[in-house]
């Protein structure tokens, strides 16, 4: 494909992009974002480690093998489980406890050469600016990197520091990225299983402070697979929240099956969480990301924004792309298609909820 073709296909796909509009909405100190292995793999595609967990794993297990910190039956039997088992976070921790973590620096090494694509991270770095908070499940610091080239003061965080981890839950550290399960360069400090954060899950003022955050703001999933599986995230934010279903929290996914993705989505609103598709192709991941925060940056806090009459926009801000006015059906629609399959009733086309947030 030429260049004259993508970019047709890019401003094809751009001109029938769709929005929730009560994601866009949102003012950007609203949110928290939740960044997984997507938006590494986006901004750094030449590290294969970057990509997934079940790619971090392969790499992990040979370097392993190079440097003999792993017996050869384990490393053939823990390879049997990264391509067979579906929980990854505990084939991860039953592999960290055999060998040194160390393994992990070897795979992250020079991460600041492989910044590809660093437009998704300057969108993330644009919310910031305005007020968005950051956590990771990610173990690399691509987006502290490339926010240090800009200028900002970022911050690695893990939970280990009660003080810093309070300030930033509190908003006090605004280029913080919180690593909720550590960072590669303190290997000691990585933690796969909720044990590891005992001092962490049992203290009530970091506790109340992180669930009154599930309660308050509106998390964005982006990037991320399966994290309200993750036992680290739900020891810190889901286990003594009540009533999820009646917040408003939003996850970004790749929509490969249809049916998979609306029983996903549907599955989801029980935690509180909107899902919405990016596209059927990961390519597409990228230039969502951009247009989303894009939006949502052309919010203005409302004790702050002038009066202006209809149809017009802030100065200096370009108008925005046509949003579609419906949303996900609220939950109506995903409660009435639940119902109805419980029952044994085949749903129609019609009843599922549409597709706001899929690109073309």
């Amino acid at each position: 494909m030429d260049s004259l073709e993508k970019t047709i296909n890019r401003s094809e796909q751009k001109s029938s992009r769709k929005f929730l509009k009560s994601l866009i909405q949102k003012q950007p100190e609203e949110l928290l974002l939740v960044i997984g292995t997507g938006v590494s793999a986006a901004v750094a595609p030449g590290i294969p480690a970057l990509c997934s967990w079940r790619s971090c794993l392969e790499a992990v297990i040979e370097v392993a093998e190079q440097l003999d910190v792993l017996h050869p039956g384990d490393v053939a039997h823990f390879r049997r489980k990264v391509v067979k088992d579906r929980d990854l976070l505990v084939v991860a921790h039953d592999l960290i406890r055999k060998m040194s973590p160390d393994c992990l620096m070897e795979i992250f090494d020079n991460l600041e050469q492989h910044l590809q694509n660093p437009q998704v991270l300057l969108s993330i770095l644009g919310l910031m600016d305005r007020g968005t908070m950051v956590l990771t499940t990610n173990y690399d610091n691509l987006l502290e990197i490339f926010g240090q080239q800009q200028g900002k003061p970022m911050e690695s965080l893990d939970l280990k520091d009660k003080t810093k981890v309070l300030q930033w839950a509190r908003g006090h550290i605004r280029y913080g990225v919180l690593h909720i399960h550590g960072l590669y360069t303190d290997p000691c400090g990585m933690v796969l299983d909720p044990s590891g954060y005992k001092d962490v899950t049992q203290d009530p003022e970091v506790m109340e402070v992180f669930q009154n955050l599930y309660c308050t703001k509106s998390f964005l999933f982006v990037g991320c697979g399966e994290t309200l599986r993750d036992q680290i995230f739900q020891a810190l934010f889901l286990y003594s929240v009540p009533n999820k279903v009646d917040l408003e929290h939003y996850m970004v996914v790749l929509k490969e099956s249809e049916d998979h993705f609306f029983k996903h989505q549907a599955d989801m609103l029980l935690h509180g969480v909107k899902v919405l598709s990016y596209g059927a192709c990961f390519d597409h991941f990228p230039g969502y990301v951009q247009d989303l925060a894009a939006q949502i940056c052309r919010q203005r806090s409302p004790a702050r924004e002038p009066s202006r009459g209809p149809g017009q926009t802030p100065q200096g801000l370009p108008d925005a792309d046509p949003v579609d006015s419906t949303t996900l059906g609220s939950a109506c629609q995903g409660c009435a298609k639940r119902k109805l399959e419980e029952n044994g009733v085949e749903v129609s086309k019609q009843l599922r909820p549409a597709d706001d947030a899929g690109a073309s």
